[in-house]
């Protein structure tokens, strides 16, 4: 055996020896009532940091959601904004208009030998078809979320439920618009959800407006996800909705 390869071996069985009495004399230190004590607080406190971090984790996650709701909602003040502008620029021309009137004129201001002119009425409008308005879900208010138990709402904002009902609405919106909507008018898509609308409708639900799953998929960008049904749950507790099932299918009624 070469001399080189020898002192390689003599260094490893060293190291070996080394670690041993390394691993011996932290076992010794386990087993002395001081040094226990000290390990013991150290473990305490290690748990209490891990807690820490997860609340931390939690905290992030939810201040993320917020921020995302808040987000959202400036996204549809501004197109709120926008449907503002746009309708004060684009005030239909059969809204009355406000004009003024002199009660008292002087003699010099008319001619006499000129005869008054005298408007013609406008010839009277056609009647608007009869719209037919869909029942909308009301939103949450704040003393409504307030009651709202905590075990129920767990992280849950105010926008954040309120949110979930503007989408409710829009499915809803989406729906009857077709049902509404007159059958020579409807494409191949429109009349295949019109026949499953009318498949899906109950005794329990004639005369209410009602949506399934499957619309809030249809008309909306919403995952029915567990935190879906949380806010369903709050909403059945805030009496917006109520449930009524059969074939297989769960019906969210309006309330």
């Amino acid at each position: 055996m070469a001399l080189s390869d020898l002192e390689q071996l003599c260094s490893h069985i060293n190291e070996k020896i080394g670690n041993i009495k390394k691993t011996l004399s932290l076992r010794n230190c386990g087993q002395e009532p001081t040094l226990k004590t000290i390990l013991n607080k150290i473990g305490d406190e290690i748990i209490v940091v891990n807690e820490l971090l997860n609340k931390l984790e939690l905290e992030i996650e939810y201040q993320e959601q917020t921020n995302s709701s808040l987000q959202e909602l400036c996204e549809s003040l501004e197109e709120d904004y926008k449907d503002v502008e746009h309708l004060k620029e684009n005030i239909p021309p059969h809204l009355p208009q406000v004009t003024v009137t002199q009660n008292v004129v002087n003699g010099s201001d008319l001619d006499p030998e000129e005869p008054a002119k005298v408007e013609e009425p406008a010839p009277p409008r056609k009647p608007p078809k009869e719209q037919r308005n869909i029942k909308e879900m009301l939103f949450i208010t704040s003393d409504e979320f307030n009651g709202i138990p905590a075990y129920m709402k767990s992280r849950l904002t105010y926008c954040q439920i309120n949110d979930v009902i503007k989408e409710i609405n829009k499915a809803v919106a989406g729906k009857y618009k077709i049902l509404y909507q007159p059958k020579k008018s409807m494409n191949s898509v429109a009349r295949n959800l019109y026949h499953r609308f009318i498949d899906e409708e109950t005794k329990e639900t004639k005369g209410h407006y009602f949506i399934v799953e499957a619309d809030i998929k249809e008309f909306t960008a919403l995952k029915v996800d567990k935190r879906f049904h949380v806010i369903l749950n709050i909403l059945r507790h805030c009496r917006r909705l109520s449930e009524v099932r059969g074939g297989g299918l769960t019906r969210y009624v309006i309330t």
